[in-house]
């Protein structure tokens, strides 16, 4: 009950075709891999700025730290 079989598969098919008509489904397929394509791009983005975070943000050298603090 687990797996779905070819048949399965061809009648979820046949329901999509049937709701959204043949010439919708690329326009969807477009937009769920833009969608997924941007998640992505975010999910990459979000994770190098957090990344970034954590490294040590001194810029200046050891000798004039010691000056000012």
């Amino acid at each position: 009950m687990g797996t779905m079989s070819p048949l399965h598969w061809a009648i979820v098919i046949l329901v999509i075709v049937l709701l959204f008509g043949a010439k919708k489904i690329p326009e969807l397929a477009k937009g769920l891999g833009e969608g997924i394509r941007e998640f992505k791009k975010a999910s990459s983005q979000a994770t190098k700025e957090l990344n970034e975070a954590e490294k040590p943000n001194d810029t200046k050298p050891a000798a004039e730290a010691k000056k000012e603090g």
